[in-house]
């Protein structure tokens, strides 16, 4: 065996071909990280008949004057068969030295723990110890089993199973969830495909949500879009819609009115305390749905042709559908399109034959602590919660990986 370099095409037809995949292990993804300012190149493991058995992207970033690599979600390898790995990542530290790059980081796609039916069926993978112990023995230096979001790729993630059979995935969503579904789904909340001209609005919705400029997204969605892997949805609220659905709603909640007064006169003043509860609810509701009426008329007015409340861009990769970034309108949150679009998502997506839809990274879920809010959200879809390793380091060049530490110092002053 032996290690070479691989062109795009070698590295695409493998990756296209082997079990474990990524959409952070695809060329789409080196090109985006290319314009990022990150070094790219493929790793091979070859046989004597130039045979691939393991691959692998890597990006190298400059750290001032020192390098430094990451495989992001790890290598393509079989992770069960230790004489591979340990060649691999031998040949690639001999590779990364002659370089000087001081050490490569890798997340690898190795599950810890599966997590289903809503956190009462936990699954430890049996041969999860097997393999932490070998790449520890191998100089693999584990970075801790992070709670939040310190590593280079989330150490959990929330991974929806599809099917195409929608009722039986609108079943496993969170009661709450359904009702925040349907009335989105009334209430006008309409969902859309965009292109590559709505890239600068969805830049804005979501640009406080992730660390990356305009340019990012432009680069994904030109690199994925050239093997049509990239959708872009957006959520916008029909307002004229929105005001004929108010106005049938304030109809119906007119009569309810009308029968809960008309019962208490009948029974003479003899109403008991249920009744006159229920009379105080219902008269609560006619006039939230009046302020609602109003609102709903401004709405149209200021904005005869809807209002985008939330987007999503997905990368589809064979059978899973990744959701990469996300965004809403906070002002409207209560219009709940957030919810409705990953529901049209996993319909759409089930339809089409994909088995998975990983809605991304989600914190410990033992303790969420400031997230708990968006842990809620994407495991509220009858998401299974996916526990990996986490990060792993390999020293390539432990006097130049020394010389890095020791102006740690020197860079934080620099830095205040």
């Amino acid at each position: 065996m032996k290690l070479k370099e691989l062109t795009n095409e070698e590295f695409q037809a493998f990756a296209n071909n082997y079990p474990i995949s990524s959409v952070f292990q695809t060329p789409e993804y080196a090109m985006v990280m290319n314009k990022q300012n990150y070094d790219t190149f493929y790793l091979g493991m070859v046989d004597d008949n130039d045979n691939i058995l393991a691959a692998s992207l890597i990006l190298v970033e400059l750290l001032g004057k020192f390098q430094y690599a990451y495989a992001p979600r790890g290598y393509l390898v079989d992770y069960q068969d230790e004489n591979l790995v340990k060649t691999f990542s031998k040949q690639i530290k001999k590779f990364l030295k002659k370089k000087s790059v001081m050490a490569i980081k890798i997340a690898p796609i190795i599950r810890k723990s599966i997590t289903k039916n809503n956190g009462t069926e936990i699954i430890d993978l049996p041969d999860y110890d097997k393999k932490f112990k070998f790449l520890k023995k191998i100089g693999y230096y584990h970075l801790g089993y992070n709670r939040f979001f310190e590593a280079i790729k989330p150490r959990f993630e929330a991974v929806i199973p599809l099917d195409k059979n929608s009722s039986i995935m609108f079943q496993k969503v969170r009661k709450e969830f359904r009702t925040k579904i349907r009335m989105s789904d009334r209430n006008g909340v309409r969902i859309y495909k965009g292109s590559s001209q709505n890239l600068s609005f969805f830049y804005k919705m979501t640009k406080d949500k992730y660390p990356r400029d305009l340019k990012y997204f432009q680069d994904v969605y030109e690199h994925y879009s050239k093997r049509n892997m990239v959708d872009i949805y957006f959520a916008l609220l029909d307002t004229k819609a929105y005001l004929i659905s108010v106005q049938k709603q304030l109809q119906a909640q007119n009569i309810r009115c009308s029968k809960v007064t008309e019962e208490i006169f009948k029974r003479q003043g003899n109403a008991n305390n249920t009744l006159i509860s229920r009379k105080i609810s219902e008269d609560n509701k006619l006039a939230g749905l009046k302020n609602q009426l109003v609102s709903a008329t401004n709405l149209l007015h200021r904005n005869p042709d809807g209002i985008i409340l939330a987007c999503a861009m997905v990368i589809r990769y064979k059978n899973e559908a990744y959701l990469l970034m996300d965004g809403y309108e906070p002002t409207y949150k209560k219009m709940n399109a957030k919810h409705l679009l990953i529901w049209k998502l996993m319909e759409k997506y089930g339809n089409e034959g994909y088995e998975l839809f990983n809605l991304g990274g989600i914190v410990d879920p033992k303790d969420p602590e400031k997230y708990k809010g968006l842990n809620d959200f994407r495991l509220g879809f009858g998401s299974n919660i996916v526990e990996y390793i986490g990060d792993l380091e390999l020293i390539t060049s432990r006097p130049l990986y020394m010389a890095y530490r020791n102006t740690a110092p020197l860079r934080n002053m620099m830095k205040k």
